[in-house]
Order: structure tokens, then C-alpha cells, then sequence
């Protein structure tokens, strides 16, 4: 693999830290802004819908732009925002910090897919996204419990100065590592919006919301559901937080390797799990041990469909994917976004903090019936490899030299 996709993974691990991290300072930040919980997970809907909304905005803007110039500038928004959390004396200037960091998280996702895929031979285009998205993985493992850790010892504001600290070695790592991708000739907005009109990239967008939503439900409430329900100290969720992380890194890393081979089955077999894991986490969260597996298991299947998903995108709107690559990366945060304002509504409303396990497993049941539908409408239209978005030249693979 290119040296390239490890710069990619560091800005990766920092954009994954600050977006995980919230999740396991809720309490925290809650009770220093004298907020409800509920009103807390506003952090994380509002992070999502930055990203959904940002990604094709910030894709569109840098149309004009070398890639890898767009993503130092997507990298310096970034350490922007975590800089104004860090610094917010309320909470809803707080919020505009996460807004204005999310920006640069669907973009660069988006962009660096594209960067990443076009590093590598045909049949490894999967593998290379994945170990780019390795980097938002670990940040699971590493990054956002080690945040969480500082946060619930020092206060949730290092927390957050540390992760702009991150955005800026993830600054430097492009600037040093990634090559000048050239831009595709030919490909104008027109041709990269033509992409939508291809049912199955809007197919693989809707399976991305619904799919991912499913795992955002359960763990946006992760801390006071672990804490409160399954009877763990809140020191607990630091090594919690670790088990969904690992979950995250053997998911993608599977997810990837048989993206390439098999990806509908691959869907297929994730979300299918993934549904029923998520049901059965209602009746496991009352037990540690128990918990603590389903956790992991959580992760491990929540992120071995983002590969496949990805990839899908990346096959169907081929020879202009660059916004549907990011703005596929804007619909996993509008999965997010959507479920945690439902397992926010359903807390609320006095069901409790497993409730939002339900609204998970019918959103990841769902993903699975859209995943099913659009197999049958490939099968139907008789084309199962790539569909081309438009007539478009196809890009040329940046050559690099190692």
C-alpha cells in the first residue's frame, strides 16, 4: 500500500477522535453547561448534520482546487473548530465549534476515498479505502477513549485542545506524504451531479443512512446507558469505548478484504447481524459482560458495511465520483444524526436508555430490505459490474512513485 493512504489515515484518526469522543463526555459536558442529556446529544446531531451538509458543499467549493491542497485547507477548518469547543463559554457556541469542524469531515473522507482508490490496482480499491477509514477506526481504540480519560480527569475542553493538536499533525502528514493527484480532465459539477441520477448510488447512499444510523442509536448513549443500566462506573467507559473501537478496526479490515470479493453478500451478512445484535442489546445491557460483547460486536459490524458501501459508491458513479463519494460520507452522519435524535426522542419520552437499541435494529433491518432491492434491480437490469454516471473520461490513476 502507498505511504500516501498512512498520511490519510493520521488526518483520519484525528477527524475520528473529535467525532467519537462526545459521546463517552456527554455527562460532562451536560452537567458543566447545566444541560440535559438529551439536549447534549445535540453535539453529536449537530456534528452529523455539519457533515451531511458540508460534504458536498466543501466538495463543490474545492471543484477548483488540487485534491491534496483541498485537503490541508479541509485539515486547518478542522483544527479551527475543536479549537472554538475547546474554548466555548456556552453551549451553543460550543455547538458552532462542532458545526464548524464537521465541515471538513465529509469532504476529506469523501476526497481522500477517491485519492486512496486511485493509488492502487482495480482489485484493491476497496482494501485501500479501508485503510484509510483504519485510521478513523483506531481513533476508537486509541484516540477517543485516551480523550474520554483526559476529559472525565481534566476536563472535557483539553479533550477537545488536544484533538485540534491532532488536526494539526494530520495537517502536516498530507502536506509531507500525499502526492499532487492530478485532477480528471473533463470532469465539470455537471458530470459529478450526473451521478445521482444513477438509482443505485441513491440505493447505496439510503442503505449508508439507515445502516450506520442503526449503530449511532445504541452508542450516542453508550456512557449513561453503560453507567445507569448496566451498572458499570463511569470510569468504565473509557475501556468500553476500547472494546467498540477494536470492534471498529476488525469490522473494516474484514469489510474491506471482502468488499473486494463479495460485496453484496458482505452487506448482506453485516447488516442482517447487525439488526439482531442491536435487538438483543435491550435485554444484554443489563449484564456486564454481556454488554460489554455486544459492544464489540456493534463495531465490528456496523463498520465491516462501510468499505462495501463506499466501494459501491465509488463503482456506480464511476468516472465522476467525487461528490458521491462525499456526499455518501455526509449520509452516514445523516444516519447518525437521524438516529440520535430518535434515541434522544424515545429517552426523552421515558422508555429509557435502552430504547434506543430499537430504533437501531429497525433501522439496520431496513438497510438490509434496500440492500436486497437494489441486488434484485442489478440482477433485473442485467448489468452486476460498474455502471458509468455519464460519459465522463474516466480519471487517470495519479502515478506515484515509491
Amino acid at each position: 500500500m502507498p505511504l500516501a493512504l498512512l498520511a490519510l489515515a493520521i488526518g483520519a484518526f484525528g477527524i475520528g477522535t473529535t467525532e467519537f469522543v462526545i459521546m463517552g463526555l456527554l455527562p460532562e459536558v451536560a452537567s458543566d453547561y447545566g444541560v440535559s442529556i438529551p439536549t447534549a446529544g445535540y453535539l453529536v446531531t449537530g456534528y452529523a448534520l455539519g457533515v451531511m451538509f458540508g460534504a458536498p458543499l466543501m466538495t463543490v467549493l474545492g471543484t477548483k482546487v488540487p485534491r491534496k491542497r483541498m485537503l490541508m485547507l479541509l485539515m486547518g477548518l478542522f483544527v479551527v473548530g475543536n479549537l472554538l469547543s475547546a474554548l466555548a463559554p456556552v453551549f451553543s457556541v460550543m455547538l458552532i465549534g462542532r458545526v464548524i469542524a464537521s465541515l471538513a469531515h465529509g469532504a476529506f473522507f469523501g476526497i481522500g476515498s477517491v485519492v486512496a482508490a486511485g493509488l492502487v490496482a482495480p482489485d484493491k480499491k476497496a482494501g485501500a479505502i479501508a485503510m484509510m477509514f483504519t485510521g478513523l477506526t483506531v481513533a476508537n481504540v486509541v484516540g477517543v477513549p485516551l480523550g474520554t480519560l483526559i476529559g472525565q480527569s481534566v476536563g472535557w475542553r483539553v479533550t477537545f485542545a488536544v484533538v485540534a493538536a491532532l488536526g494539526v499533525v494530520g495537517l502536516v502528514g498530507v502536506a509531507k506524504l500525499v502526492p499532487d493527484v492530478p485532477r480528471a480532465e473533463g470532469v465539470r459539477l455537471r458530470h459529478e451531479v450526473a451521478a445521482f441520477k444513477n438509482a443505485q448510488v441513491l440505493l447505496a447512499m439510503a442503505m449508508t443512512v439507515l445502516g450506520f444510523g442503526g449503530v449511532f442509536a445504541a452508542i450516542t448513549y453508550i456512557a449513561p446507558m453503560m453507567t445507569q443500566v448496566a451498572g458499570f462506573a463511569d470510569g468504565s467507559v473509557t475501556w468500553l469505548l476500547v472494546l467498540f473501537g477494536l470492534g471498529m478496526v476488525g469490522g473494516n479490515l474484514v469489510g474491506g478484504r471482502f468488499a473486494d470479493r463479495a460485496l453484496m453478500p458482505m452487506l448482506y451478512i453485516s447488516l442482517g447481524a447487525l439488526s439482531v445484535v442491536l435487538a438483543l442489546f435491550t435485554l444484554t445491557a443489563h449484564d456486564k459482560i454481556a454488554s460489554a460483547v455486544t459492544v464489540v460486536l456493534i463495531g465490528a459490524l456496523g463498520f465491516a458495511t462501510v468499505p462495501p458501501l463506499q466501494k459501491r459508491v465509488l463503482d456506480h458513479a464511476h468516472g465522476a465520483p467525487t461528490l458521491a463519494s462525499a456526499v455518501n460520507i455526509g449520509a452516514f452522519n445523516l444516519g447518525n444524526a437521524l438516529s440520535a435524535w430518535l434515541g434522544g426522542v424515545v429517552i426523552a419520552a421515558g422508555y429509557g436508555y435502552t430504547a434506543p437499541n430499537w430504533v437501531g435494529a429497525v433501522l439496520a433491518a431496513a438497510a438490509l430490505v434496500l440492500a436486497v432491492l437494489s441486488a434484485g434491480l442489478e440482477r433485473r437490469a442485467g448489468a452486476p459490474g460498474p455502471v458509468v454516471a455519464g460519459s465522463v473520461p474516466t480519471e487517470r490513476r495519479a502515478a506515484v512513485h515509491h
